[in-house]
């Protein structure tokens, strides 16, 4: 699978990093989502190259050739290889891929699917990840379940009875230090069987609408709403949208989601957390 990498578009990139040309065999790690994988062959792909690392579990992610990278905890910039390469950079047709940027495989044909789930809060959240991961999620059999919220997430990992072939993640809105959120997840972990079978992770944004990036939707930054107003309805106000009751919020959310189109439309942090939890529940041990 594939996350973004924004760090590679920055223009302060200090002058001391070294050029390594991508070659196989290079260990590396993204800066941006702490994925580490083998580099296994470059290619061209809508328009740029690109790089196709394999990490755990064999599971291979792409990503754009520059800065951002660490070999053997150094940053570096990755460069095209060289004409006399083992990998061209001209290559002649590039895989097919999913949204999340996973090479699409020879079937669509879904996996039975596991016992294992990933809970999300809500609609929104599960129809995010749908669209993103779908293709992805329904090759490894993986169901995603929305919650309607996480203040009962004891009593539904309780109810769940997690163990080594029925695990959960699980991915939570806001999940900073010392929120609410946080001290529901630690509390969720010390259910009977949770320790190495739940997996809680999330995002520090206040509502999964956030880690929709704002260029995407042509703005600079995302409204920012006073304290006591409903956040959603402040959004969309904020945004010059309808926003006088649950409709338009429906509408306004059903025009967020379509102007997702794939992974690098969405801020990492919520990338490298559901790439997380489907390692979790896909990779052995």
């Amino acid at each position: 699978m594939t996350t973004a990498n924004t760090g590679r578009q920055s223009g302060r990139v200090r002058q001391d990093v070294p050029a390594v040309p991508a070659r196989r065999g290079l260990v590396l790690e993204d800066g941006a989502s702490g994925f580490v994988g083998e580099l296994m062959r470059v290619e061209r792909t809508a328009g740029m190259i690109v790089m196709v690392l394999e990490g755990r579990g064999g599971r291979t992610r792409s990503f754009p050739l520059g800065h951002g990278f660490l070999l053997e905890g150094r940053p570096v910039e990755i460069t095209a290889p060289g004409a006399a390469g083992t990998n061209s950079a001209a290559a002649p047709a590039a895989p097919a891929r999913t949204a999340s940027g996973s090479v699409r495989g020879a079937t669509t044909r879904a996996r039975v699917a596991r016992a294992s789930r990933i809970w999300v809060e809500g609609k929104h959240d599960a129809e995010l990840v749908e669209k993103v991961w779908g293709d992805d999620l329904r090759e490894e059999g993986i169901v995603v379940e929305p919650l309607g919220g996480i203040d009962d997430l004891v009593g539904a990992i309780r109810d769940f009875e997690p163990g080594p072939q029925r695990r959960l993640g699980v991915l939570v809105d806001h999940l900073v230090p010392g929120s609410k959120e946080s001290r529901i997840a630690q509390d969720a972990l010390r259910v009977p069987g949770a320790a190495s079978n739940v997996l809680v992770v999330g995002h520090p944004y206040v509502d999964v609408w956030q880690v929709i990036k704002p260029a995407v939707l042509g703005i600079d930054a995302w409204p920012v709403i006073a304290r006591g107003q409903d956040w959603k309805t402040g959004i969309l106000a904020g945004l010059g949208w309808p926003h006088a009751g649950p409709i338009d919020v429906a509408r306004g959310w059903q025009r967020l989601l379509a102007s997702v189109h794939t992974y690098t439309d969405l801020e990492p942090a919520m990338l490298g957390r559901v790439e997380e939890v489907i390692d979790f529940l896909t990779v052995s041990g």
